[in-house]
């Protein structure tokens, strides 16, 4: 559970607050990756972990070791849609993996344009970079269908934009893999939701009051903290997003305009 997890679920009645269950991961069916890396790195390390009765459900982990605290932290978890299509990670003869730059430019797609790819699909559909960048995957397919859903969803009443925002968590971390590198990164993008007229009012709905209460506005905007990970391939081919996760980690009331 997120931090904005708890701050929404906080806001419910006690009635609709699911149980909380603490997570646990069997190491019997995890895989660890560990770069080689050199001084002065950042050290860090990735894991894949399957559940399920035939562990046919995949999560891709990513701890780090804090610089300051020298804690090592979860800086990143991401289940994956197909996990038949995570591609094979290269080990050395010591077991090691290779860390790859993710914006290195000898990846078919660095992570900045992976990023606004990933955003793209949300704001108009992949019309723009979306489809060019990612092949249909599953989880390609989801964010599309996400931006169709939801821009329609208030009909003639109002509308729904979405939008990039800045990255709060920029770092992004790559393994060599033998067609490319698997890269994990994360983004942020906004939904904002306007009525078309004067004098309607958006209610905001039970998820929502953490961050706005209860009192109707004519327009909110909404942030999302996702993550994501992808296959890039080293040819000039599209990428496969293998899946992403997100979650609102804010939302404000702004004003009666439709304009983001």
């Amino acid at each position: 559970m997120s931090l904005a997890d708890l701050k929404e679920d906080d806001a419910l009645p006690k009635a609709d607050r699911k149980p909380y269950r603490p997570w646990s991961y069997d190491l019997a069916a995890t895989d660890l990756y560990i770069p080689r890396l050199k001084d002065g790195q950042q050290r860090w390390f990735a894991a894949v972990t399957r559940a399920g009765s035939k562990k046919q459900y995949a999560r891709v982990l990513v701890l780090a070791e804090n610089a300051k605290s020298k804690r090592w932290e979860m800086v990143a978890t991401v289940d994956l849609d197909t996990p038949s299509q995570l591609p094979k990670i290269v080990l050395d003869k010591d077991g090691y993996a290779t860390a790859v730059d993710p914006a290195s430019t000898s990846l078919a797609a660095p992570v900045d344009l992976l990023r606004s790819a990933v955003i793209d699909n949300f704001a108009t559909g992949g019309d723009l970079t979306g489809r060019k960048v990612l092949a249909p995957t599953e989880a390609a397919k989801r964010q599309v269908k996400a931006h169709h859903d939801t821009i329609h969803k208030f009909g003639t009443r109002g509308t729904t934009l979405f939008a990039s925002a800045d990255t709060k968590f920029p770092a992004s971390y790559a393994l060599k893999t033998s067609t490319g590198a698997l890269v994990v990164f994360s983004h942020n993008h906004t939904q904002h939701d306007a009525v078309a007229a004067p004098g309607l009012k958006i209610v905001p709905e039970k998820q929502d009051r953490a961050w706005l209460g209860t009192t109707p506005r004519p327009a909110f905007t909404y942030t999302f903290t996702c993550s994501d990970v992808a296959a890039v391939p080293t040819a000039p081919e599209p990428s496969s997003l293998l899946g992403y996760g997100c979650r609102r980690t804010n939302a404000a009331a702004a004003g009666p305009s439709t304009s983001v």
